[in-house]
C-alpha cells in the first residue's frame, strides 16, 4: 500500500543568493515537500512509530533552510540528503524551493526550484 506524504506551503525567512544584498536582507522561500512510500503498517496499526514522523522532516527542512547558500539547488539536494538518510523507507522524493519575488529587475512572483530523487 504506497502512500504520499506531503508538506505543503512552508514558509521560511532565509539568506539565499548569489547577491551580497540577498545574503544579508533575506528574502521570503516557500518549500513544498512530497515523497511516497509503503504506508501499509501505519494504516494498520495507527502508531507513530510505525509512519513517517513529518514533525521530524519539517525539524530537517527548517535546519537546511537555515543555512545560507548561493543556489537554492544546493538547498534542495542538502534537504533531500537529511530526509532521506533520516528515513531511508521513502521514495519518490520531492522538495521544491521558491524565492518569492526574487531580484530580477523587474516584477516576478517567484522562482522556483525543484529535485526529485527516485
Amino acid at each position: 500500500m504506497i502512500g504520499k506524504l506531503e508538506l505543503n506551503d512552508l514558509i521560511f525567512w532565509a539568506h539565499h543568493g548569489c547577491f551580497s544584498e540577498e545574503r544579508i536582507i533575506g528574502n521570503r522561500f516557500v518549500v513544498q515537500f512530497s515523497a511516497t512510500y509503503d504506508m501499509r503498517k501505519a494504516a494498520s496499526s495507527d502508531d507513530l512509530e510505525d509512519a513517517v514522523n513529518y514533525q521530524v522532516i519539517y525539524d530537517l527542512i527548517a535546519e537546511q533552510m537555515a543555512i545560507p547558500s548561493n543556489l537554492l539547488e544546493c538547498v534542495a539536494k542538502r534537504i533531500l540528503d537529511q530526509v532521506t538518510d533520516r528515513f531511508p523507507l521513502l521514495r519518490q522524493v520531492t522538495v521544491s524551493i521558491a524565492k518569492i519575488n526574487p531580484p530580477l529587475g523587474g516584477e516576478v512572483g517567484a522562482s522556483r526550484v525543484t529535485l526529485t530523487l527516485p
